[in-house]
């Protein structure tokens, strides 16, 4: 090994390994900076909706003198849900159902009541709903409901209720805490369920529960009812797309336009990441190139002496061992320094992100280090087959 190891060294080329090293560390901090920077800003446009982050928009009709004085219905038809469905912005479309029947209900935290009164339910596909399948479902008989609230409803009860009263204000991590009762009543039926809470939506101002209970409720309470949707929710593909505002005018629909909004921020933010993590990843192929590059320049320095070694019994694995580990080594360097420059840049925006929005939910790192890893693995292993198989060219006498 000794003997391979002075060959590596006569015809090294610091210049080049420096410049691989350099252009592969800044493409590495490029794609995991990236990767970092949406996850952590992605909050700030999703609201803390952790259970809907899909481009979904709710769609209402207008409502106004006009249609009150022309008896005008503000739901919609089939037709109209399936020209909705017909749009080529439109990915998918499904609508709000809502109770048939009385439902009263009492929250409470710590023993403390806090609201009392008659509300309603409302559902939507379960295929909208970005929650574990375990979470969200609902078994016929039980008493046991999972709902999610308004964040309306915790945020009057963080900043008003709690504080006059000296009781613990609710997080996202603290919905344990809320004790909700259902009380629901109709077809000669009366029944109390618990509300079991698994979340807060900014975007939605009304109480959601999963499209099974919606559907098994409203046949057993009120099984002579049905009513048209007043409001869909749709998903789209691109959210700035003009088409989304021209075709929502004609038909006298509209959406809240602070969320439509929010949408299309959320959708350039996602084409800048995928466009400087894109760059990144042809920084790092092309930095990878070079090592390819230097790592086949040195083995055809020696292919002369390599091939001697091995006819004097050296194996191809003992010969392309030192040129597999020297990649290795600059491979680990690039992903350790990556990760520590990382941690800084991260600590330093991070801290102008939580002084503009101190509510901001807090990630980890934990994604782009696996990220890295990843591509850590990746490279190393086309590197150790691409050395492997030069080595075995020349073994074979086959070198071109």
């Amino acid at each position: 090994m000794n003997l391979v190891w002075k060959l590596l060294r006569q015809h090294i080329s610091i210049p080049q390994f420096i410049g691989f090293f350099f252009a592969n560390l800044f493409g590495m901090f490029i794609v995991l900076l990236g990767f970092q920077f949406y996850n952590d800003v992605l909050p700030v446009f999703t609201s803390q909706d952790s259970f809907m982050k899909a481009d979904y928009l709710i769609v209402s009709k207008k409502i106004g003198a006009a249609n009150a004085i022309s008896g005008n219905s503000n739901t919609f038809n089939a037709s109209e849900i399936d020209d909705i469905n017909a749009q080529n912005f439109t990915k998918k479309a499904g609508k709000f159902t809502s109770t048939e029947y009385k439902v009263d209900a009492n929250m409470g935290v710590n023993g403390q009541s806090i609201l009392n009164s008659e509300l309603f339910f409302e559902s939507v596909p379960d295929g909208f709903v970005d929650v574990p399948l375990q979470d969200w479902t609902y078994t016929e008989g039980s008493k046991e409901v999972p709902i999610i609230l308004p964040r309306t409803y915790i945020n009057m009860y963080n900043f008003g209720f709690a504080q006059s009263h000296s009781l613990p204000k609710i997080s996202d991590g603290l919905v344990g805490m809320i004790n909700f009762k259902i009380f629901i009543h109709g077809n000669g039926h009366s029944d109390e369920y618990k509300g079991k809470v698994i979340g807060f939506s900014n975007r939605l101002n009304t109480i959601l529960v999963p499209q099974k209970f919606m559907d098994w409720s409203n046949e057993y309470y009120a099984p002579n009812q049905k009513s048209d949707p007043t409001r869909l929710i749709v998903e789209v593909g691109n959210p700035a797309d003009d088409n989304i505002t021209k075709y929502l005018d004609k038909k006298g629909f509209e959406v809240e336009s602070d969320k439509l909004q929010a949408e299309k921020t959320t959708y350039f933010l996602k084409m800048i990441v995928s466009l400087v993590m894109a760059i990144g990843l042809v920084i790092s192929i092309l930095s990878f190139y070079i090592l390819m590059l230097s790592i086949y320049l040195l083995v055809q320095k020696n292919s002369s002496k390599l091939e001697n070694l091995l006819l004097i019994g050296y194996s191809p694995a003992k010969v392309a061992m030192p040129y597999q580990v020297l990649t290795i080594v600059l491979n680990i360097a690039v992903l350790l320094i990556t990760w520590t420059i990382l941690f800084f840049v991260r600590d330093y925006y991070m801290g102008i992100i939580e002084t503009l929005f101190p509510q901001i939910e807090s990630t980890s790192m934990i994604m782009s280090l696996t990220l890295g890893i990843a591509l850590f693995i990746l490279v190393t292993a086309v590197n150790q087959f691409a050395i492997q198989r030069k080595v075995m060219n020349i073994w074979k006498r086959k070198d071109n």
